[in-house]
């Protein structure tokens, strides 16, 4: 068996630059992904990207996050309707949710071609009158969007109508 040897007593040995060796190699890291996240904000803003935010309170991000959200307003208009059946006319209330159908009588008269012509018409108002008309009918206004609106009147002028409550 060989002898152990003695490991013979020396000074310590210093690096020279050690502490800055770390510190660059530290700095280093942190740019690449410095590096990364400027080139991904650059491809965004070059692609358009509409997320630009200039708000500066986190309650202003959330009221422009909000806007954003929002549909479009529609506007609304009130549209008379005289509905063919006066009984049914006396069941509705403001605020009820209706369909309307038109109801063309064929040439023939013996049949008949429904379809809906406004789905959830909100009912403004159903006007009280003591008239009593020929053909039995009863006016009730609907708030609708201007384009059923039209095409209600269209279809009031033509056909009979009908509601169903939603």
């Amino acid at each position: 068996m060989p002898e152990p040897s003695a490991v013979p007593q020396f000074a310590p040995l210093r690096v020279r630059g050690g502490r800055r060796r770390l510190r660059r190699t530290l700095r280093r890291r942190r740019r690449t992904p410095a590096a990364v996240l400027a080139t991904a904000a650059v491809a965004l803003a070059a692609g358009g990207a509409a997320s630009a935010v200039s708000a500066d309170s986190p309650a202003e991000r959330n009221a422009l996050a909000r806007e954003k959200r929002k549909p479009p307003a529609v506007r609304l208009v009130a549209a008379p309707v005289r509905i063919a059946d006066a009984a049914t006319v006396r069941l509705l209330r403001p605020g009820d949710r209706v369909d309307v159908i038109a109801a063309a009588n064929s040439p023939t008269g013996t049949e008949t071609d429904a379809h809906v012509v406004a789905t959830g018409a909100r009912v403004a108002e159903v006007p009280r009158t003591s008239e009593t008309r020929p053909d039995g009918g009863a006016l009730v206004v609907l708030s609708v969007p201007r384009s059923t609106a039209t095409v209600l009147a269209g279809a009031g002028a033509t056909s009979r109508l009908a509601v169903t409550l939603c």
